[in-house]
């Protein structure tokens, strides 16, 4: 298993990053993105800390954990500075929290994302055609989420990006260790998001792709 967006106590998850490397360790994952919200308030303090803390894990536990950040309900036009602020800090995983239906995400986020340097747009809601062709030129992958609510337009997002050829992955988004799902499940969300077999598995290569290009 492959979860390239959670979050830790560095913003509103329930564990710290150690714990919850060790969790998602016991229930079989191999690589995870520790991904905690950022804004001009945090991103230096989080982005440092979550390198630091990543590094010290990666030396004793046989998961391996990549240092991220996600943006998160910045005004769209802010995005693109946030994004270089963190790749100038040395994060190598960068998500922008999408359109979900369930926030108020401010409308144009996706499109605004999709300019940017960027590895994920998550749950990104009612994306359009143009904003699915835009992530599919830029190698931006689009997230399918197990997060409840987030997960609603699964389908959607999964049938335009099917259509168009834009890049798939399956994130958790965890919050609490219940968040933490199995393979198995990770396979019905999939398939309920309308994949076949043979697109399942390449949902699961993509991330597993991404992870080895960074962590080469």
């Amino acid at each position: 298993m492959i979860s390239l967006h959670t979050h830790s106590l560095l913003s509103d998850g329930d564990l710290l990053p150690w714990e919850l490397a060790r969790r998602a360790e016991v229930k079989g994952y191999k690589y995870l993105g520790i991904t905690d919200h950022v804004d001009d308030s945090n991103i230096e303090e989080v982005a440092l800390n979550t390198i630091k803390v990543c590094n010290e894990i990666n030396k004793f536990f046989k998961i391996k954990v990549i240092a991220g950040v996600e943006i998160t309900h910045v005004s769209p036009e802010h995005i693109p500075k946030l994004a270089k602020e963190a790749r100038d800090i040395g994060i190598k995983l960068i998500v922008v929290h999408g359109e979900t239906i369930v926030e108020p995400v401010k409308p144009g986020t996706n499109f605004a994302a999709l300019n940017s340097n960027i590895d994920i747009l998550a749950h990104p809601g009612f994306i359009t055609k143009k904003e699915v062709e835009l992530a599919k030129k830029r190698g931006i992958m689009l997230e399918l989420t197990t997060r409840k609510g987030h997960s609603l337009t699964n389908g959607y997002v999964a049938k335009l990006a099917l259509e168009v050829g834009a890049t798939l992955i399956l994130n958790t988004d965890a919050h609490s260790p219940d968040d933490l799902i199995t393979y198995d499940f990770a396979v019905k969300v999939v398939r309920g998001a309308g994949l076949s077999l043979s697109q399942e598995k390449k949902v699961f290569k993509n991330s597993y792709n991404f992870v080895k290009e960074v962590l080469k």
